[in-house]
């Protein structure tokens, strides 16, 4: 399981002071630090809060808890394989990034063997341990989330399209299909509309916060979207994704005959983001400075709405 783009909630931990500015060897508990980082803790929550609450909705209740730790702990290894590898591939224009440059890699506390080693270990347990706790489909699906997000996003489309996060974002989407096939052991329509829902949502999010760090990546030729094209442009796109995915998530109350609370709950989430959308965009036609455009405002309530979508697709079915 793992996640496409950029994320100020999955900011780096930071790297000591006594490391970073060559004052001391690295102790420790620095190594230690640095490791965990490389995994980017804050994702992994994010994956695992789409994740668990789809294994309640597939169990119609309260899943196995034992089931459920499996889950979690091999989500949580393969999540941090994939963002492991993601850092040892773009340690160069991590490097030249303000937002990346206080990586592992990048300060040279670990090494790009050693975190590829790294990763491969955790791909490897991850692998063992959803194959064990859970079943073979949850375990080949997980395989393919990092496969994706490490060959097709960071090393196919990252560097060379716009378009990178848009089918990127594939990766970060498995995780819905991994908690219902965890509990079922089989694929169905409801875990794909959720699928599509993440898909959606993924280019506002990312867009959002990637006209934030424009200069970021513009200093490295990574050609975001918010690199290429105008604010209002981004903005726009922003909108029409934003309106998708709010339909798109209101499909979940036909296809899976959902009670009231996740379609009322679903409807009063999309309509504040639709809302911060269209702020966004007159924003974009009123200022031309980033700062008074203020992407981060949408970026930061597209976290809150995907938490809460999913908090209530857990709730659903103990109401229902």
């Amino acid at each position: 399981m793992t996640y496409v783009g950029p994320s100020a909630s999955s900011a780096e931990m930071s790297i000591p002071p006594s490391v970073e500015d060559g004052s001391g060897r690295a102790t420790v508990k620095d190594v230690i630090t640095a490791y965990v980082g490389l995994t980017k803790p804050r994702v992994i929550e994010l994956l695992l809060l789409t994740t668990v609450p789809v294994m309640f909705y597939a169990a119609r209740g309260i899943p196995d808890l034992g089931l459920v730790l499996w889950t979690v702990l091999g989500g949580a290894m393969s999540a941090g394989a994939a963002s492991a590898y993601n850092c040892v591939y773009d340690r160069d224009i991590d490097e030249q990034m303000r937002r990346t440059k206080r990586r592992a890699l990048p300060r040279h506390v670990v090494t790009p063997v050693s975190a590829l080693v790294f990763a491969t270990t955790l791909a490897v347990l991850s692998t063992a341990a959803l194959w064990y706790g859970t079943n073979g489909l949850s375990a080949g699906l997980s395989v393919g989330a990092i496969a994706f997000y490490v060959f097709i996003y960071t090393m196919l489309l990252k560097r060379r399209t716009t378009q990178n996060i848009v089918w990127g974002g594939i990766a970060g989407c498995f995780p819905t299909l991994i908690g219902w096939t965890a509990v079922t052991g089989s694929l169905s329509w409801e875990p794909v509309v959720l699928f599509m829902v993440v898909f959606f949502w993924t280019p506002p999010h990312t867009w959002a916060l990637a006209m934030h760090y424009r200069e970021d990546y513009a200093n490295v030729d990574v050609p975001m979207l918010p690199v290429v094209a105008t604010p209002r442009v981004v903005a726009t796109r922003i909108v029409v994704y934003s309106w998708v995915m709010v339909v798109t998530s209101l499909l979940l109350w036909p296809v899976a005959s959902t009670s009231w609370f996740y379609p009322v709950v679903a409807a009063v989430l999309g309509a504040v983001f639709l809302l911060e959308a269209h702020r966004l965009l007159a924003r974009t036609k009123k200022y031309e400075s980033l700062k008074d455009i203020s992407p981060m405002r949408l970026f930061h309530n597209s976290n809150l709405y995907l938490s809460l979508l999913f908090v209530a697709v857990a709730i659903d079915p103990l109401i229902g």
